[in-house]
């Protein structure tokens, strides 16, 4: 028997922790759970809508809960008050376009044929959720899955331990079944048998360039679809037309929210040589006036990172940097305690021969470099293994499409950073991964085509 523990960053304790479920107590639980797709696929659309808005509606009643608990079990600060606004706006998009999202797509009718084709749900979906924004990333594809009538296996980050938990019980009180959406603590091991047992009908995987592998090597000759968002090395390009103090702020802000533990945020910048001084002072100024800290201190603006093996990732990462030439702008802050709590950090006079420019930093850490034009900014950003998002800053919309047109990524932002439209398919290329969630795309990607080609007894 395997126990899964969550140690909180704030102090090293066992927050939380489960035993998983053994190879036959987890096939249990998917045949209950694939047992009920059809009858949960068979109800009305409006109906499978309304019983996750209300099991989303239920994690809001929570909040007051979920702030501290995230704290203890990932550091984030309670100043930031959680993540039920993105988790609410996500899903609430998705329940919106459900019916013209899923609504057949007519081919033709005349006299001898009617044709049609019908986005029908896979079965039983696997959702594998990470821990840096636990509920955001589940409801992603938790809420289009269940509207779209598959039922749902979750199994969430053991940094994360409770939230799957905590969501699921959300859900059947507001009236999802327990056998339609199930959360699950599993070990590796069992995951990747269940993989290969063809257990699941579609897998989404949010994590590690890794852990996506062995999502994919377990599914192998399976034809199971597997969807991936992995590693990312975000970059920000700031042109020499750009408001300078707006670029300073949605930059720096992407490259330290969250301890620097976001997806899409910002882990490099390219900034035009004109403005190239101006940008690093203003933004070492930025970071002076943090406060790290205790997450459950609402004073706090910085907390720690969830674990000390990935603090000691983003100080290697620098002390390379700085013994390649690298020039670090922040003092060591007092609270630095060589362990989660760590120094947020820019860094200058860097390039891509550095891990810091190459390598997924997911930390309170940046490196900036001057750039002379668009063209040496594009071949910047693409000296990338990842591609998920790109920040731009320019006035000129145009020549900000342009410019994006040449990048490899999956998402161009103008004048932001760091945010996922639900509207927009969240996406990435290279070692982000492949698939697509949210939007129209996300229904597809959760449902699969079959056609009708239905003939017409005439006579």
């Amino acid at each position: 028997m395997t126990t899964l523990r969550c140690i909180s960053p704030i102090d090293g304790s066992v927050f939380a922790e489960r035993e998983a479920l053994s190879l036959e107590a987890a096939r249990a639980e998917i045949r209950r759970v694939r047992d009920a797709q059809p009858a949960w696929a068979a109800r009305p659309l409006a109906e499978r809508v309304e019983l996750v808005m209300a099991g989303v509606a239920a994690i809001g009643a929570q909040n007051d809960e979920i702030v501290p608990e995230l704290a203890r079990m990932m550091g984030r600060p309670v100043r930031y008050g959680g993540e039920f606004g993105g988790f609410n706006e996500r899903a609430s998009h998705m329940a919106q376009i459900a019916a013209d999202s899923l609504a057949d797509i007519e081919v033709g009718e005349d006299a001898q044929f009617k044709r049609y084709i019908r986005r029908v749900p896979h079965g039983v979906v696997f959702v594998v959720a990470p821990w840096n924004y636990p509920y955001m990333t589940a409801i992603n594809t938790v809420a289009p899955a269940l509207i779209a009538g598959n039922t749902v296996v979750l199994k969430h980050a053991t940094q994360t331990l409770l939230v799957g938990e905590r969501m699921a019980r959300a859900f059947h009180q507001a009236g999802v079944p327990e056998d339609v959406f199930a959360n699950v603590f599993l070990d590796h091991d069992t995951t990747s048998s269940l993989i290969g047992e063809k257990a699941f009908d579609f897998i989404n995987f949010t994590g590690s360039v890794g852990g996506g592998a062995a999502m994919e090597r377990a599914a192998a000759g399976t034809f199971t679809g597997v969807s991936t968002e992995l590693g990312g090395k975000d970059p920000g390009y700031v042109m020499e037309d750009a408001d300078l103090d707006a670029a300073v702020a949605g930059l720096v802000d992407a490259a330290m929210f969250n301890t620097g533990q976001c997806c899409c945020g910002i882990e490099r910048i390219y900034v035009h040589e004109s403005l190239f001084d101006a940008f690093v002072e203003k933004a070492v100024e930025i970071v002076n006036g943090y406060k790290l800290g205790n997450p459950l201190d609402p004073d706090t603006t910085l907390g720690p990172m969830a674990h000390p093996r990935f603090a000691a990732e983003v100080r290697a990462q620098v002390d390379e940097a700085v013994a390649s030439g690298a020039k670090a702008h922040i003092e060591r802050f007092a609270e630095d305690d060589g362990g989660a709590y760590l120094t947020p950090q820019i860094l200058t006079n860097v390039s891509h021969d550095m891990r810091v420019m190459r390598d997924e930093s997911f930390g309170p850490v940046v490196g900036i470099m001057p750039v002379k034009d668009d063209a040496e900014a594009i071949r910047l950003m693409n000296d990338s293994e990842y591609g998920l998002t790109a920040s731009l800053w320019t006035r000129d919309l145009d020549r900000a499409a342009r410019v994006g047109d040449q990048v490899q990524t999956g998402t161009v932002f103008m004048n932001r950073a760091d945010y996922l439209d639900p509207g927009l398919c969240w996406t990435g290329c290279k070692n982000t991964g492949r698939g697509g969630g949210l939007s129209v795309i996300g229904y597809h990607n959760l449902t699969r085509p079959k056609s009708y080609h239905l003939k017409k007894v005439t006579s």
